[in-house]
């Protein structure tokens, strides 16, 4: 009996680690008006059943180790994440090195039809990886964080056809008011209530959000600052909030899944 005990063991145990998730990533490469992108397709592999699809744009210091350890975190089991490069591949600013990742968002900023361009440039990318990867593309969506916050809303204006985006303490100025009226997408906003940099700006968004056809809301988080799912930042302005992300990461879970349910 205690033979057998033990064989049922090993029987369980090898199939538990052969159902082990494994993370892929897979580098996706493009070419837009010149400019080489380098993204990364996160998704598990021992999940062969198709998954919502999403874009993601990580904050100003665009595509490194610490985006793509979040990407991995919030893809589970559940989604097929395209982490986005906005810069172009030879553009990687240095963590916490905030001047290198000025100068890389301050062109997209100054330029939003270069910004929507290129996020929707990386939507068709997501799509295109269906052939190879388990991608629902009835169910499409975008998150982004920080600077990653503004393209996808960008990308919500541009009329994308998107079931839903998420902004995580996201700048929420725009060049055009009058593009909420595009907005197909269902739209999630989460901002700190003590977020000096984008709290400013709140008023005139939900005015742009009011003036559109979206299904949409504003999250005012009290007590937290900008940056607060951003693991390493503890300054006055910019800190992470273990609490404060945790129950973000629920709401846009939650915003997800509603949206996905939602079949036109």
């Amino acid at each position: 009996m205690r033979l057998v005990r033990l064989c049922c063991a090993l029987v369980l145990c090898t199939v538990a680690m052969a159902t082990q998730a494994k993370m892929v990533n897979k580098p996706v490469e493009w070419t837009q008006d010149g400019t080489r992108f380098h993204s990364v397709l996160v998704y598990d592999d021992a999940v062969k059943t198709k998954r919502p699809g999403l874009v993601m744009v990580p904050n100003w210091y665009g595509i490194n180790d610490m985006a793509v350890q979040k990407a991995e975190m919030i893809a589970g089991k559940d989604y097929v994440i395209l982490l986005t490069d906005m810069y172009g591949a030879n553009v990687r600013p240095t963590q916490g090195n905030a001047d290198q990742a000025m100068a890389a968002v301050k062109p997209l900023y100054g330029n939003r039809e270069l910004m929507r361009k290129r996020i929707n440039e990386a939507l068709a990318q997501l799509k295109a990886q269906a052939g190879s990867a388990p991608i629902d593309l009835n169910n499409l969506a975008a998150i982004g964080f920080c600077f990653g916050g503004s393209a996808v809303l960008d990308l919500a204006r541009s009329g994308a056809d998107v079931k839903a985006v998420v902004s995580f303490h996201g700048g929420l100025t725009t060049d055009n008011p009058a593009l909420g009226k595009n907005i197909k997408a269902r739209v999630l906003a989460m901002n700190g209530a003590d977020d000096k940099s984008t709290m400013p700006d709140a008023d005139k968004f939900m005015d742009e959000m009011r003036g559109s056809p979206a299904d949409w809301q504003f999250v005012v988080i009290g007590h937290a600052v900008h940056c607060f799912t951003e693991k390493g930042e503890n300054s006055a302005g910019c800190r992470y909030d273990e609490k404060v992300a945790q129950r973000s990461y629920r709401l846009m879970h939650d915003w997800l899944r509603e949206s996905f349910a939602n079949q036109p």
